[in-house]
């Protein structure tokens, strides 16, 4: 064997490990004894093996193997969810360094993006409204193809978030696939810090609803939510609609604690992991705010905290959920660093609907669902190439109001 094929079967031997420990590959009747489990994993290091052997001898050009390592690397951490990411020594070390230089690492926010990972290539949860992707005309739903000229499909998630990051002032280019589109669609944007849009309040039916849009789920937005639902009679609102549309930042737990505003009794949401302790989320009635008939809106920007509230207001069937199905995200990730200088940034939670199913695999289906009509669609790309040439219809936003107002107060 090879000093180079010895160094590849090394590095995929060392996850291939940490998998098996963390219980990973194997079934539970192989888990359930050491000696089997160690038959298991040299088992999969021999297939690796001779996996390897085989490309190196019979590829059409001699391969790089650290390449090839490096690859089958990232696949195998992609291959467990789209949060879970490997990053090489290099990437690891670009990593760590932006974490030092940003209070929000990987949000790239200073392009107005919050991007995940789905059907192989970056794809875009949500824009922040007013941001430079939002002005580019950027929507969510849109698959990023390249950043700078590098395909996202090789990227893992973390390295696709640290490219969109950067120093104030300069510029990444993005080309991206938009429906209706044959070819990918160049954006170059600058890089410019992106501010967290206001809590946004309206009334509707001469102020009988009160509209709240908090834009994220911060420990600070959603005691102002707080502050609004104690205050809703005081105002003469009776109802609540509350648009969690492309709300996908914040903080799960502060996703259970709108939702217990909300809720009364009942189960909120969990969380769990093999090696994670378990928790299940119970509504306080000490933490109840308000009965109010209530709507939420949601859409495929909808992700993580904003999916909680959601998920939970519908298994007490508080109140109706009107919308497209949500994106799907909710784990906990844990950066284990390798002996290399690599690093595995592994998810080691999932967080559940009340039923129990991981919202990441499932997302929250609305019971009202209203999707964007083509008639939309088109209006949303005519007003990015010419402004207000057409007057927005929230066919969504509408459907919510005639479902509250055929609620009793």
């Amino acid at each position: 064997m090879t000093r180079k094929l010895q160094s590849s079967l090394f590095a995929i031997s060392a996850v291939l490990a940490i998998a098996i420990l963390l219980g990973g590959f194997l079934p539970a009747s192989v888990r359930a004894g050491g000696i089997a489990q160690s038959d298991g994993a040299y088992r999969q290091m021999g297939v690796y093996e001779e996996v390897l052997r085989k490309i190196q001898n019979f590829y059409v050009v001699q391969p790089s193997l650290p390449a090839v390592t490096d690859g089958a690397l990232h696949g195998l951490l992609e291959s467990l969810d789209s949060d879970s990411s490997y990053l090489s020594a290099g990437e690891y070390k670009a990593y760590k360094a932006e974490l030092t230089q940003t209070s929000a690492p990987g949000s790239a926010e200073q392009v107005g993006l919050h991007v995940s990972k789905r059907y192989g290539y970056a794809t875009v949860v949500s824009v922040v409204p007013g941001g430079p992707a939002d002005k580019q005309g950027i929507q969510d739903g849109d698959i990023i193809e390249t950043i700078d000229g590098k395909s996202t499909h090789d990227l893992s998630l973390a390295m696709i978030r640290l490219s969109l990051e950067g120093k104030a002032g300069s510029s990444v280019s993005l080309d991206v696939i938009v429906p209706g589109k044959d070819d990918p669609v160049t954006k170059r944007m600058q890089r410019i810090p992106v501010p967290v849009p206001a809590l946004a309040t309206q009334q509707y039916d001469g102020g009988t609803i009160l509209y709240l849009k908090p834009a994220v789920l911060s420990r600070d937005r959603v005691t102002e939510l707080e502050a609004q639902l104690r205050n809703l009679g005081k105002a003469g609102n009776k109802k609540i609609l509350l648009d969690l549309r492309d709300v996908s930042s914040g903080d799960e737990l502060q996703g259970v604690r709108l939702a217990n505003a909300l809720v009364s009794s009942g189960t909120l949401g969990s969380v769990s992991g093999q090696k994670y302790p378990s928790e299940t989320f119970t509504a306080d009635a000490g933490k109840f705010i308000t009965g109010a008939p209530l709507a939420i809106l949601v859409n495929h920007g909808t992700a993580g905290a904003a999916e909680i509230v959601a998920a939970a207001v519908l298994a007490a069937k508080r109140g109706d959920v009107v919308g497209d199905r949500t994106f799907g995200e909710g784990t906990i990730e844990k950066t284990i660093e390798m002996p290399d200088g690599s690093a595995l940034l592994l998810s080691v939670a999932k967080y559940n609907a009340p039923d129990g199913k991981p919202i990441q695999e499932n997302a929250v289906k609305p019971n009202i669902p209203v999707s964007l009509s083509i008639d939309q669609f088109l209006a949303l790309e005519d007003e990015t190439a010419t402004p207000n040439t057409h007057p927005r219809v929230d066919d969504q936003l509408n459907k919510a109001l005639d479902v509250l107002k055929a609620k009793q107060s």
